[in-house]
């Protein structure tokens, strides 16, 4: 917050978190230890559906059928296949008899059936060399996986003149969970020394580079303890842990970048550890609380949506952006604080550098002095008198000056780069107007997965889409006549291909309803509002695979709106917050919202139309599952908010150091120089991040699971995009455009922003604005006062820089 009050906040919150800093890492220590004992086991507790709306009526209608009819719902499928024989052959018949009796002798199995038992043609395959088992695992998910386990090794394989292979929903969830798992393990194996390599050239330093992964990885175990504790209450899903892994490893890295950056220019300044720690706690830690809260706040919109799936996301994610911001602002600056100047130790660049072998006392005395991805970044040497004129080594400066370039041609061009970006995203996006829902099944696995190739020959090779039938669950005393009258209508439906049943206990009965089409096209789905809509003398409920669709759909529907007004509304007030603006938070949900117009078009292309399947290799549903673009939506979401904020509250800082105005500078001179030189000291570093976290997305979209596969490539795009085009190029060229007019605020609300307001920077700077020797240096307090030896390192390269600003943003 702005004011002494917030100053005072900030120096005490300082000494705090540097008080005992070395009690605070042993604490972590211990804490992450728990961590680890606590989290280990979750993969094999959290479960592998949740696409489905609990308080739907097809939910309601699975579980009275699974409680009164088990054989109507099979969810495990023997594929018997005879080779060269028929499958009536005497020899065949006898095995699979002798199999059926056996699985039905299992514990946990019940309602199991087959071809020799009913002669269902729906259960023989058209060629007639195959046919089917089919039996319903009990118990919830965890107990169904371990059942599984046991009859698999019992069933598959060579059994006399039969060969079986193991299918259905158990078997596909059961492998699906396995292979995410593996995949996790792998895409961490991936990520994990890339991205070192990465902070490796971005810092220089060894030992800087390690600090954000250290930070990466106590989000992630203390993410993984907390939905362990979670499944103890609730469902939670397998896929929360691929974006435990992606969001820990890639927001833990953007934090630390921008903490141990400013600590560093700090430190290059002349200030000593503790200052500098407090420095950058004011400044970059307040930014990095901000843009905590605003993925924090995309990630819990999914909470409002019923199904588990999503809201698995919600809890992982918004567990590891808190994990990841606390261990940012409390782990790290006590790490900082003890290693002090040696944060720059082992300078690994070195042993790529030819000659200039007499870089010595200046350089290795003070290795603070490296550009840390940041124009702003370098040794300034300010010199005595006249306005702060500077003299800035190391390589920042030429990346500083790439993007103060960029920043003056794209303001000097703003409506072209404002409406050309925006055609090409808008372009981008287009295939998303194809967009096509359905539900995930077997093709998320790759092709040679077991119960995949099982699936695949239902399909192909069996008549009426094997368990992608409709159930009529029907409630209530009826007679046989009742019964037949009622079926005559459902034979008479358009999209109704065969009805069979009814079965009846008691006051319940069930019908099965064959559709005409696939098992979940626009047919079937029709056909699901033509059974509800279908009178009957007793109470009808519908379910199957085509029912679920058009439920999780409507809940989606339904439900969505109240999720977009809660990310929009409480992300316009956060940024109004540190901006103090009403027009810049208007423009970063618009912008954000257009950035990730080129990750849906692609998963429409891509994913959907298949393109490119058999590079990534994957089969194309020819759909896309109801929840994905909700979840993407507000992960992608939330990341492009964390980008926009490190800019805009670097712009603001700027934009407040300007100062009172002279005989020469206009306010939109100053609007402009802002824009610039907050463009200038975060381009280089946002990049840096966007780079780091979109090499863990694409370690995740490795994964062979196609869900996972959309989820990592697509968030990868959307960060790429975000960073390199919206905030390099229309973020600025719409900043231009509004000039002076993006600052404006009503006075009551510029009032409200006077005393509520946050923002980095503030009243009170602290660094050295000359060049400060180490003992008044280290007699500074923590957090400077106006007038002190200690002030902003930046406003004295401001102010160095001011003249050639002001004449850039005039041209």
């Amino acid at each position: 917050m702005s004011g002494g009050g917030a100053g005072a906040r900030v120096g005490g919150w300082t000494r705090f978190v540097t008080a005992r800093p070395r009690l605070s890492l042993l604490t972590a220590l211990v804490l992450t230890v728990l961590a680890v004992l606590a989290g280990s086991g979750v993969a094999d507790r959290l479960g592998s559906g949740g696409w489905e709306d609990p308080a739907a009526e097809s939910t309601y209608a699975t579980k009275a059928l699974e409680r009164e009819f088990p054989a109507s719902q099979p969810n495990l499928l023997l594929l018997v296949d005879s080779g060269g024989s028929a499958v009536d052959a005497p020899a065949v018949t006898a095995e699979a008899r002798r199999l059926t009796a056996r699985l039905a002798a299992e514990k946990g199995v019940t309602g199991v059936g087959s071809y020799w038992q009913s002669r269902s043609p729906a259960l023989r395959a058209k060629h007639g060399h195959e046919a089917l088992i089919a039996a319903h695992l009990t118990g919830d998910e965890k107990a169904m996986g371990r059942t599984l386990d046991r009859l698999v090794p019992a069933f598959r394989g060579v059994h006399g003149p039969v060969k079986v292979t193991v299918g259905g929903p158990v078997a596909v969830r059961h492998e699906m969970q396995t292979i995410i798992k593996e995949d996790l393990t792998r895409a961490e194996l991936i990520a994990l020394p890339i991205t070192l390599l990465l902070l490796v050239m971005v810092f220089g330093s060894a030992v800087a580079a390690l600090l954000p992964l250290g930070i990466g990885i106590v989000a992630i175990l203390g993410t993984n303890a907390v939905l362990r504790g979670l499944t103890e209450f609730t469902d939670v899903s397998v896929f929360a842990l691929n974006l435990t892994t992606a969001l820990g490893l890639g927001l833990a890295i953007d934090y630390a970048l921008f903490i141990v950056r400013r600590f560093r220019e700090e430190l290059s300044s002349g200030a000593d550890p503790v200052a500098a720690v407090g420095t950058t706690l004011r400044t970059a830690g307040r930014t990095v609380l901000f843009s905590a809260l605003t993925v924090a706040v995309s990630l819990a919109a999914m909470l409002l949506f019923p199904q588990y799936f999503l809201r698995s996301f919600a809890y992982a994610g918004i567990a590891v952006v808190l994990l990841a911001a606390a261990a940012a602002l409390i782990l790290l600056p006590a790490a900082l604080v003890l290693l002090g100047h040696r944060v720059n130790s082992l300078d690994l660049r070195r042993l790529f550098r030819r000659g200039d072998r007499t870089r010595t006392t200046a350089a290795d005395g003070a290795e603070g002095a490296q550009a840390v991805a940041d124009g702003a970044e370098g040794t300034q040497a300010v010199a005595d008198g006249a306005e702060g004129t500077q003299a800035v080594a190391g390589a920042g400066t030429v990346e500083g000056s790439a993007w103060a370039r960029t920043a003056t041609l794209v303001m000097r061009r703003a409506p072209f780069f404002a409406l050309g970006t925006t055609a090409v995203l808008v372009l981008l996006g287009l295939p998303f107007l194809g967009v096509r829902f359905g539900t995930a099944d077997d093709r998320q696995l790759p092709s040679t997965a077991e119960s995949h190739v099982v699936q695949q020959h239902l399909r192909e090779g069996f008549p009426g889409s094997p368990g992608g039938g409709l159930e009529v669950l029907a409630e209530g005393r009826a007679t046989p006549a009742q019964y037949a009258a009622y079926k005559e209508r459902i034979a008479a439906l358009p999209e109704a291909l065969r009805v069979d049943g009814p079965l009846v206990k008691g006051d319940s009965a069930y019908f099965t309803v064959q559709p005409r089409g696939e098992a979940v096209d626009d047919a079937a789905q029709r056909l699901v509002g033509e059974l509800r809509s279908t009178g009957a003398p007793f109470a009808t409920k519908v379910t199957g695979t085509a029912a679920v669709l058009v439920d999780s759909k409507h809940a989606i529907a339904e439900e969505l709106p109240w999720a977009a007004a809660f990310i929009a509304i409480v992300t316009l007030l956060l940024v109004f917050l540190l901006t103090g603006s009403v027009v810049i938070p208007v423009q970063a949900v618009v912008l954000n919202a257009l950035s990730l117009t080129a990750m849906f078009g692609a998963v429409v292309w891509v994913f959907q139309d298949g393109h490119l399947s058999g590079l990534l290799g994957f089969t194309s549903p020819g759909s896309i599952e109801t929840t994905l673009p909700v979840l993407m939506f507000c992960v992608a979401f939330g990341l492009s908010m964390d980008y926009g904020v490190f800019l805009l509250s670097r712009i603001k800082e700027e934009y407040d150091r300007g100062g009172a105005l002279d005989d020469e500078e206009t306010g939109e001179d100053r609007h402009r120089r802002a824009v610039r030189q907050g463009l200038q000291r975060t381009g280089g570093l946002i990049t840096a991040a966007a780079v780091i976290l979109a090499v863990v997305m694409v370690a995740i979209g490795t994964s062979r699971v196609t869900n996972t596969k959309m989820l990592g490539l697509g968030i990868a795009l959307a960060v790429l995009m975000d960073a390199m085009i919206v905030r390099s190029l229309l973020v600025p060229a719409v900043m231009r455009l509004t000039g002076r007019a993006t600052w404006w605020a009503p006075a009551p609300l510029r009032r409200f922003h006077a005393r509520f307001g946050l923002s980095e920077g503030g009243p009170a700077p602290t660094g050295a604005q000359v060049a400060v020797p180490p003992a008044a240096a280290s007699a500074a307090p923590a957090g400077g006062r106006p007038g002190e030896a200690t002030e902003d390192p930046g406003s004295g390269a401001a102010e160095g820089d001011r003249g050639r600003d002001r004449a850039a943003s005039r041209r």
